[in-house]
């Protein structure tokens, strides 16, 4: 995932290469960008993103495996938009993610590519089941890298995905139009 310029880049900058640290955060800002509106939402968006590229920059020197920025720094984006959800109470406490379905049918795989923007803006699917989607079809992460990202189960992360597939299935069904 990360690549070998990437991690060039966290080397020298955890050496104080201020260059090293312009070049790293300007590269991944875009797509820390698109992450964090998929959680949180575009209008928020760029204020959690800014919070995100401080917290990585504060921290990049604790980072052991450089190989592992970009989970590591989805991790990091993951938690401080979850926070930021929450503090907000934008966090519905009605929508769980547990109730999801057991199996994901291989069809919904491939039909809710085209669709996962919606999905996104779906109020019925949760900031938890977004970043999944988000990962896995946006920044097309394996379910075990996103399980990682997260820091939750592999499980979770299938149920959370299928909670967010079913949830698009009602509604256009007609039966999620809320």
């Amino acid at each position: 995932m990360t690549s070998k310029q990437e991690a060039q880049w966290v080397l020298r900058a955890q050496l104080g290469d201020r260059e090293a640290i312009a070049a790293l955060l300007g590269a991944m800002q875009p797509m820390l960008t698109r992450y964090v509106r998929a959680v949180v939402g575009a209008v928020d968006a760029e204020d959690v993103t800014q919070d995100v590229m401080v917290l990585i920059y504060r921290k990049l020197w604790m980072l052991t495996a450089p190989d592992l920025f970009r989970p590591w720094m989805y991790r990091i984006a993951s938690r401080a938009s979850f926070q930021y959800l929450q503090k907000r109470r934008r966090w519905p406490d009605h929508l769980r993610d547990d109730e999801a379905l057991d199996e994901l049918p291989a069809q919904d795989l491939a039909a809710v590519g085209s669709r996962v923007d919606e999905l996104l803006q779906h109020p019925r699917v949760t900031p938890a089941s977004r970043a999944v989607l988000a990962l896995h079809f946006k920044e097309e992460m394996t379910l075990a890298e996103v399980a990682a990202v997260l820091d939750v189960p592999l499980g979770t992360v299938k149920s959370r995905l299928a909670y967010g597939l079913a949830t698009l299935r009602r509604h256009h069904a007609g039966e999620g139009h809320d």
